[in-house]
C-alpha cells in the first residue's frame, strides 16, 4: 500500500478506519490465496526456494539491524537462527507434499489438500526475523497467503525482511499479495485482523496476552504458551559435557528463546562437581546477596523486568548492583524453593539460571513437575544422563511435549540439532492450553478433504491411482480498473501509482470506503432503534 493510500485509509483511529484498513489488506490476501491454491507442486517449491535464498542472503544484515533496533540479543546467534530458518528449513520439508492428492493404500481414502487461505501471523520481539522467515516460508510451501504483524520493538527490520521475501516470491511467480506486512501496528488494528472473517487462521507467537487474544478472536488459532524449561542433571551424567551444553544453551542469543533452560535441578552427590564445571564453562555462581539482588532486579509487581530481556550476563549483574567478569556467559542463582514464593523459578528470558539441589531422584522429578505447573506446562524440558531408564522416567514424569536429551535445550527443542521439526512456534498442547502439541510447521496450515468409498466397493477412480486435479496453474488477473472477477477467482495486481489495492482507482477506493462507512452507520442506527 503506497503512502497516499495509507494516509487515505488512516484518516483517524476510529474503529471504522481500522476495520477498513484491515479489510483491504485481507481482501488482497484472499484474492492471492485463491490463485495460489491452483499452483502445482514444482512451481510452489520453486517459489519457496527463491524466497529462502533471498532470506539466507540477508541473514546477517537483518541480524545486525534487529539487534540495533531492539537493543538486545547477540548478532552471531541471530545470524545462525536466521540462516537455519531459511534454506535448511525449506530443505527439511522438501520431500513433504502439501500440494498433490494422495491415496491411503490401506483404506483407499483419497485425500485432497486444502490450504488454510489467509494466515495472520504475529511476530515476537525475541526472534523476529527468524520468525518472519519461518512463517512466510511455511505459508509459501503450503500455497497460503500470509499477513505479517511485526512486534513494535522490531517493526522496521521485520517490514523490510517481509518485503524482501515477498519480492523474491513474486519474482518467482507467486501471486502478488501472497505475502504482506503491516506497515503500521497498533493493538486495536491487530485485533481487527484477528476478528475479521477474512482471516482463516491466526499463527500466534508472542506473549501470553496476545496468544490468549488470538484464541478468543473466534477465528481458528495456532498459538504457544510460555516456556519455563527444567533441566535435570543426574548422577550418571558426564558433568563436564552437561555443564558446557547448558551454558552454551542458556547464553545463546542471551537466552531469548522460550525453549531455554530456566532452572537446573541436580542431586547433592554431584552438585559441587557440577558447579565447578559450570564455572569452567563460563558461568558465575551467585552468593546469597547476589541472588537476592537479581531477584529484586529481575522481578517486580508487574512481572519480569523487560529491561533485562536478552541482555548479557555482565550487564545484568551491573544493573543488579554487583560485578562479574566481562567474559561471564551466564549467572547461576542457587534457590531452595520452586514455585509460588520463588520468582527465580519463573521464566527468565535472559542468561540467569536457577539452581536447585534435590536430595533424591524422586524429589528431582517432583520439583521438575512443580516448575512446569508453576509456569511452562506443555513446553520443553531437558535431561543430562547416561541412564536410559532414568531418562525415560524423567520424560514420562514431566508434563511437556518435547524432552531434549544430552543436548542444549534452546536449540534442541526448537528442532535444531535434534530429530524434532525446526520451528519458531512451539506447541504446548493440552498441558499448556494450546491446540497443537507438536513443533508447529507448514503441515499445520493445510487440512485434507478425505473421499471415502464403501469398504466392499474399493476405489472408484480410474486405474486406482492418484487422480490429477483440474484447473491447475494461475487464474487470470483481476481487471486493473475494477474488482475481482466472478467467484473472486483472481488476484489483484500490484498497486499502480495513484491506485489502491487491487488496482482500484483512488475514486473507486473512496467510493468503496464511503459504502463501508454508510453500511456501518446503517447497522448502528438499526441497533439503536
Amino acid at each position: 500500500m503506497d503512502a497516499g493510500i495509507r494516509r487515505l485509509v488512516d484518516i483517524s483511529e476510529t474503529p471504522v478506519a481500522m476495520r477498513m484498513r484491515a479489510e483491504l489488506i485481507l481482501e488482497r490476501a484472499g484474492w492471492a490465496a485463491q490463485v495460489f491454491q491452483r499452483y502445482d507442486r514444482a512451481t510452489t517449491q520453486s517459489i519457496a526456494d527463491a524466497a529462502a535464498r533471498a532470506a539466507h542472503a540477508r541473514a546477517r544484515d537483518y541480524a545486525e539491524r534487529v539487534v540495533r533496533e531492539t537493543g538486545f540479543g547477540v548478532v552471531e546467534h541471530k545470524v545462525q537462527k536466521n540462516e537455519l530458518s531459511s534454506l535448511p528449513f525449506v530443505d527439511y520439508y522438501r520431500d513433504w507434499n502439501f500440494v498433490d492428492p494422495r491415496v491411503d493404500p490401506e483404506t483407499g481414502l483419497l485425500e485432497i489438500p486444502r490450504p488454510a487461505g489467509v494466515v495472520f501471523a504475529l511476530v515476537p520481539s525475541t526472534n523476529p526475523i527468524a520468525t518472519v522467515y519461518f512463517k512466510v516460508l511455511s505459508a509459501l510451501l503450503t500455497r497460503n497467503a500470509v499477513v505479517i504483524s511485526p512486534h513494535p520493538a522490531a517493526h522496521e527490520t521485520c517490514v523490510d525482511a517481509t518485503r524482501t521475501l515477498a519480492d523474491a516470491a513474486v519474482a518467482a511467480g507467486a501471486p502478488e499479495g501472497a505475502v504482506q506486512v503491516l506497515e503500521e501496528v497498533s493493538l486495536p488494528l491487530v485485533n481487527e485482523f484477528m476478528r475479521s472473517e477474512k482471516t482463516d487462521v491466526i499463527l500466534a507467537t508472542g506473549g501470553t496476552p496476545m496468544v490468549r487474544a488470538a484464541y478468543a478472536s473466534s477465528n481458528p488459532a495456532i498459538g504457544v504458551g510460555p516456556g519455563n524449561a527444567p533441566v535435570y542433571v543426574d548422577a550418571s551424567a558426564d558433568l563436564r559435557a552437561a555443564a558446557a551444553r547448558i551454558v552454551d544453551s542458556k547464553s545463546f542469543d542471551n537466552s531469548v528463546l522460550c525453549t531455554n533452560e530456566s532452572v537446573l535441578i541436580t542431586l547433592e552427590s554431584v552438585a559441587k562437581a557440577l558447579e565447578r564445571e559450570l564455572v569452567r564453562a563460563g558461568a558465575h555462581i551467585c552468593d546469597e546477596g547476589q541472588t537476592e539482588a537479581l531477584r529484586r532486579y529481575l522481578f517486580h509487581e508487574r512481572g519480569f523486568n523487560v529491561e533485562a530481556l536478552g541482555r548479557d550476563a555482565a550487564w545484568i549483574a551491573a544493573q543488579a548492583g554487583f560485578k562479574v567478569s566481562p567474559k561471564t556467559r551466564i549467572l547461576v542463582t542457587p534457590i531452595r524453593l520452586i514455585g509460588v514464593g520463588e520468582d527465580l523459578s519463573r521464566e527468565k528470558l535472559c542468561p540467569v539460571l536457577g539452581l536447585f539441589v534435590a536430595r533424591s531422584h524422586a524429589q528431582a522429578l517432583m520439583q521438575a513437575r512443580g516448575l512446569l505447573r508453576y509456569a511452562g506446562a506443555g513446553h520443553s524440558a531437558a535431561v543430562h544422563s547416561t541412564d536410559e531408564q532414568a531418562i525415560i522416567d524423567f520424560a514420562a514424569a514431566v508434563e511437556v511435549y518435547r524432552v531434549v536429551v544430552n543436548a542444549p535445550c534452546s536449540q534442541g527443542a526448537a528442532g535444531f540439532g535434534t530429530g524434532l521439526a525446526p520451528t519458531f512456534t512451539v506447541g504446548t498442547g493440552f498441558f499448556g492450553r494450546s491446540s497443537v502439541g507438536e513443533n508447529v510447521g507448514p503441515q499445520h496450515l493445510v487440512n485434507w478433504t478425505r473421499i471415502a468409498w464403501p469398504e466392499d466397493a474399493g476405489r472408484r477412480t480410474e486405474g486406482g491411482g492418484v487422480p490429477r486435479l483440474r484447473h491447475r496453474g494461475p487464474l487470470p488477473r483481476a481487471p486493473s480498473d475494477g474488482v475481482p472477477g466472478e467467484g473472486r477467482e483472481a488476484v489483484a495486481p500490484a498497486p499502480r501509482p495513484g491506485s489502491g489495492p487491487g488496482g482500484l482507482s483512488r475514486e473507486a477506493l473512496r467510493e468503496q470506503i464511503r459504502e463501508i462507512v454508510a453500511a456501518e452507520l446503517r447497522d448502528l442506527l438499526k441497533d439503536g432503534g
